[in-house]
């Protein structure tokens, strides 16, 4: 199965939401669990509970949980592999970019045979779009697929992402697309006007900002319009629901619902 089609099943089935799984410090005191290894497994895997069968999409930040090292990496690889058991499309947020042969040792981490291996990451495309093959052959071959930064929702992202740099990642992803395969989506923030050609991308688009950075359901359509495959994600706004698994999942539909209502 292509990328695309994966999308399209899972989106169909239980909604175009993604909801990040961030166990930043303050959410981890105000669920009761500890800084370290164990507190990053135990709210992961609180996640995977709640949101099984009912998120089509979850986005576990990779930073929170390598900072604690070998027994982190080890959380996350549970995390994501009881994400995937319970039915979610799983992104890897963990934006990396490098060249030749880097490159392709992060793709067989994240996209090849490894453990970690997720059924998408997210790039970095600032070494260029053309350092990034590795990852996109790889991703292609496996029926998996990338999430490539193309306008971020964070302010300092216009320093590197204005004067044509964005369109340009749009038109090389539009291009990788051409097969048809979907493999290759974009990283495109809900929090303003993109400024952006999206048109025949043929890709999915990963858009962050909505609760806590100040998107709502209601500006997604008039940010993207109602076609093609947008993403939006949600992280703090569902996880302070938290820990209590139900609540969890509650604020996970109540997002979905009105994520849905918007786009049509």
């Amino acid at each position: 199965m292509t990328f695309a089609a994966r999308v399209a099943t899972a989106a169909s089935a239980r909604g175009r939401l993604v909801v990040g799984i961030d166990p930043h410090p303050p959410l981890l005191a105000a669920w009761g669990l500890s800084d370290d290894a164990a507190g990053v497994r135990a709210f992961g895997l609180r996640c995977a509970e709640a949101f099984a069968g009912e998120v089509g999409f979850v986005k576990p930040q990779v930073a929170f949980f390598e900072q604690f090292g070998a027994a982190g990496l080890l959380a996350l690889e549970e995390v994501m592999a009881a994400c995937r058991e319970a039915g979610a499309v799983v992104i890897a947020d963990a934006k990396r970019g490098d060249i030749g042969s880097t490159m392709a040792g992060y793709a067989r981490a994240w996209l090849g045979d490894s453990p970690l291996a997720a059924d998408a990451v997210t790039l970095s495309p600032y070494l260029g779009y053309g350092s990034l093959r590795p990852a996109i052959d790889a991703a292609r071959d496996s029926g998996r697929g990338v999430f490539v930064l193309a306008r971020t929702s964070n302010p300092e992202g216009a320093q590197v992402q204005a004067d044509g740099v964005g369109q340009r990642i749009v038109d090389d992803a539009r291009a990788d697309n051409a097969d048809g395969a979907g493999t290759v989506g974009l990283v495109v923030g809900a929090t303003r006007d993109h400024g952006l050609d999206l048109d025949g991308l043929n890709g999915p688009i990963l858009a962050p900002g909505l609760g806590a950075q100040g998107a709502t359901p209601a500006d997604l359509a008039a940010i993207f319009g109602t076609g093609g495959t947008v993403l939006p994600n949600s992280s703090r706004q569902v996880l302070g629901a938290g820990p209590d698994a139900s609540a969890l999942r509650s604020a996970a539909l109540a997002v979905r619902d009105e994520v849905e209502r918007s786009l049509g």
